[in-house]
């Protein structure tokens, strides 16, 4: 096809020169109706069609969106855009026709400027709505405008049913609520009603008694009456307190703190407060005599000790809400007290001004029963304990002992049988006596054992096989370790010859630092711990005192001579009394004890199976040693001439020492005494300490031990010994 020829240019519609003349335009429509689109002459028809076309969307500047499309896709915009001409009436668009075109800038494609400059794509300026009709021609009629809508109004049925839904929804809503609630929440808000109307009181437990080993009650709980208050039902308080504190001796201001509104934890009124418990059922019965509504009276119990001072120190004591203060019952206090129980029941309230705040006859009742507590039986003997404290007693007096203590052991099982202390006191009033007074003296209380410490290092040496029962010591009238000197109690000249018997029967402080001296520390701190010291016994009662013993790197050149007569080592008599058991008993070491087995409230009864035991020395050395001890009764002017038991074979030794006492020593001795009887097949050792401001070991604590000694082997008919006692050489 050949290629279509460039129109030549002409000015487009709507220029000032046509305007002016009214003219130009037509005769350029003219000319444009004598070419066709391809530059052919087309027929008169087609000729004024196209040319009209062209004539609408051409511009001087611009050119057609059609030109600038190619061929096929121009001519179907044509025919899309062009509106139907009517012609013949047949509504179609006639062969030829132009749609009116988009003018863009530059004019038609390939069309070049008026200035001869290629034509720009510019962005087409913006018709004008309504342009002013050329001259001579007349103006158009304006169509007029459609009047705009009016706003669009409420729908007020539309309102009424959303109302309506969210109304049924509502009320649907609160249906379903009250149908969950008759049907499925009801137990629970009966309940919820329930516990404003519910009362509760405690019901206590019965705390368990502690029993000597033969049975014997040494501390049980009695019948009384507990005394409780309802806050809320509390008019005159101080009226209530002035009338209790009569009765009970309790302080005003105590009672009143009592009687304070409270809240429980659970957020509700408390209605049961304590006031007093263990209430003698005389005193409860005067209390009942004063109805006072709020006042609550009903069974309880009191803790009462039938022997009274008797092991009071060892057993302790309860306070009013029967939890163990002290002693024993401290110690075992969970096992004693059990588990209270309790009694919910439903009450009534008051209703125009009548009281009903009393049990509902068939309302609502719920008991919790409590779980009484474990029973104690201990290894003590109450005629041993009473004999031994008597004694005690008598003798502290005597000297003026500001303290004193004894135990008694059986040898086999280490059950300890008496265990006592002076000053004694008694538990009912505990409130009226001082703190030292109440403290169990042969667990609590630490001194310097003295020589009685020299059995220990005399037994390692025999273990050790440094000496040996014929061994001669070469001693004088005193020693000099670290700058201080150590005196014998019975001086001899230097380069005296002693054997081991007269060594023990003198307490030759000289002879035992020779054997601390070949010894060595470090042997001899390990048999000080073998023994039991430095640490408590664990016997079973509160407050037990661990003592100490120095380390080897804590010595120094004075603990060479203080530390081998028992002048730098801590320790308690109960801790002592285990050393010469464990002599006692063939060198095997048992833990001392006091419990022996529990009580169950059901009666079943538990033994008591861990108890500590290891072996300290063989057989035989404890053999040797608890011969040699036998010298301290033996020999004439020995130190224990004064323990001596008649018919029995008696072994121990005597010390004299200082007491401690936060740290420091106290003003006055602490005299002791520890033996063994038979000696030749020992059955019990007893333990002696008093605390004097002057006194020997043997002339103070020498006397009780043989008296408390001589009831122990008759009590449980020790036959007497059958052999005598060895005779002793004091200088080969």
């Amino acid at each position: 096809m050949p290629p279509r020829e460039q129109p030549p240019a002409r000015r487009g519609r709507g220029s000032r020169d046509d305007r002016d003349t009214g003219r130009g335009g037509a005769r350029d429509r003219r000319q444009d109706r004598d070419l066709g689109d391809d530059g052919v002459p087309s027929s008169p028809r087609s000729r004024s069609h196209s040319k009209i076309s062209d004539a609408a969307a051409y511009t001087p500047r611009g050119r057609t969106v059609r030109e600038g499309m190619p061929r096929p896709a121009a001519d179907e915009a044509r025919a899309r855009r062009t509106p139907a001409r009517s012609g013949s009436g047949s509504g179609t668009t006639a062969k030829g026709d132009r749609p009116a075109l988009r003018l863009l800038d530059g004019g038609r494609q390939g069309e070049r400027g008026r200035a001869g400059r290629p034509a720009r794509d510019t962005v087409p300026a913006p018709r004008r709505r309504n342009p002013a009709p050329p001259k001579g021609r007349p103006a158009p009629i304006r169509k007029p405008r459609h009047p705009r809508r009016p706003p669009r109004l409420g729908d007020p049925g539309r309102r009424l049913r959303v109302a309506s839904l969210l109304a049924l929804v509502m009320l649907a809503t609160v249906g379903v609520r009250l149908v969950v609630m008759q049907f499925g929440d009801t137990p629970e808000w009966a309940r919820q009603g329930l516990q404003d109307r519910l009362q509760v009181v405690q019901l206590p437990a019965a705390r368990g008694a502690i029993y000597d080993r033969d049975g014997a009650v040494l501390a049980h709980s009695v019948e009384a009456r507990y005394i409780a208050v309802d806050p809320e039902v509390v008019k005159d308080a101080e009226k209530t307190a002035s009338q209790l504190q009569e009765i009970l001796g309790i302080p005003k201001s105590q009672l009143l703190d009592r009687m304070k509104k409270r809240i429980r934890p659970d957020g509700r009124p408390s209605r049961f407060e304590w006031i007093a418990r263990g209430v003698s059922t005389a005193d409860a019965k005067k209390i009942a005599a004063l109805k006072l509504p709020e006042i609550v009276i009903d069974r309880d119990e009191r803790r009462e000790w039938p022997g009274r001072d008797l092991a009071a120190n060892l057993i302790g004591f309860t306070g009013g809400d029967m939890n163990g203060l002290e002693g024993l019952e401290a110690q075992y206090d969970e096992l004693l007290r059990g588990v209270n129980g309790e009694r919910r029941y439903e009450v009534g309230k008051k209703v125009d001004g009548t009281d009903l705040a009393k049990e509902i006859p068939g309302g609502y009742s719920q008991e919790t029963p409590a779980e009484n507590g474990t029973s104690l039986t201990l290894t003590l003997d109450r005629d041993m304990q009473y004999e031994a404290q008597r004694i005690i007693g008598e003798a502290m007096q005597k000297v003026g002992a500001s303290l004193g203590a004894a135990v008694v052991m059986d040898v086999k099982t280490g059950e300890v049988l008496a265990q006592v202390s002076y000053p004694t006191y008694d538990p009912v009033k505990f409130s009226e006596v001082k703190p030292e007074v109440r403290q169990d003296v042969a667990s609590g209380v630490v001194v310097d054992p003295g020589s009685v410490h020299k059995a220990i290092v005399y037994g390692a040496a025999l273990e050790e096989g440094i000496i040996t029962p014929e061994t001669i010591f070469e001693v004088g009238p005193s020693v000099r370790k670290g700058g201080v000197t150590y005196h014998d109690t019975h001086p001899h000249p230097d380069g005296t010859k002693i054997t081991m018997a007269g060594a023990l029967a003198y307490s030759s402080n000289v002879a035992a630092i020779q054997v601390a001296d070949r010894l060595g520390p470090e042997k001899l701190i390990e048999y000080q711990r073998r023994f039991g010291l430095g640490k408590a016994v664990n016997e079973g009662v509160a407050g037990e005192a661990s003592g100490r013993v120095m380390n080897a790197d804590e010595w120094d050149g004075a603990s060479y001579g203080s530390v081998p007569i028992g002048h730098s080592v801590d320790a308690t008599l109960m801790q002592m009394a285990a050393v010469y058991n464990t002599i006692a008993n063939d060198g095997l070491y048992v833990q001392p004890h006091l419990l022996k087995d529990t009580i169950a409230p059901d009666g079943t009864r538990t033994a008591t199976t861990d108890v500590e035991s290891h072996r300290v020395l063989t057989e035989e050395h404890a053999e040797q040693l608890r011969t040699q001890l036998e010298s301290v009764m033996v020999i004439k002017d020995g130190s224990g001439a004064n323990a001596r038991v008649n018919g029995y074979r008696v072994a121990g030794k005597t010390g004299t020492s200082s007491r401690l006492e936060g740290g420091k020593y106290v003003e006055g001795q602490v005299t002791s005494f520890i033996g063994m009887a038979p000696a030749d097949d020992p059955r019990f050792v007893v333990a002696v300490l008093a605390h004097v401001p002057d006194g020997a070991g043997g002339l103070t604590a020498g006397p009780p031990f043989k008296e408390i000694m001589n009831f122990a082997l008759r009590h449980y008919k020790v036959p007497p010994s059958t052999t005598e006692a060895p005779e002793f050489k004091v200088f080969p």
